[in-house]
């Protein structure tokens, strides 16, 4: 009598070919979330930037015409002190990954303003200019 039994179990290429399949999957579910959380900080970036562009007009119109004059290249919380004291923007935003200040661009003082972030998914910073 001969002993017809089969092995049960996979053999090394079918593993091998399942393991590889994974690597694959997880490669593509790495990259695109990676992508996602860089376009997700640009439009926080540019939200932020929309935000203080707000308070900086704000602060325009409440406070005699005149912008605030910023410390450095990035302005501090954005407080008109007269004729009365306002907080437009008393926590200033910062940069979702670096935590770092959005920058005056060209220029930043009583007349104007031009303030800028850099972007990950884009090429170009995305910047915001004054009004008036």
């Amino acid at each position: 009598m001969k002993n017809n039994r089969q092995k049960k179990g996979f053999s090394l290429i079918e593993l091998l070919v399942v393991i590889s399949i994974m690597a694959i999957l997880i490669t593509i579910g790495i990259t695109s979330l990676a992508s996602v959380q860089r376009k997700s900080r640009d439009a926080k970036r540019k939200s932020d930037l929309r935000e203080i562009k707000i308070a900086l007009e704000q602060y325009y119109s409440v406070c005699g015409f005149v912008y605030p004059t910023p410390v450095a290249e990035y302005y501090d919380p954005i407080v008109c002190w007269s004729p009365t004291t306002v907080g437009m923007l008393e926590t200033m935003p910062t940069d979702p990954r670096t935590g770092g200040n959005y920058y005056c661009g060209e220029t930043c003082d009583e007349y104007g303003y031009y303030m800028c972030a850099d972007m990950e998914a884009e090429a170009t910073p995305y910047c915001v200019r004054s009004s008036q």
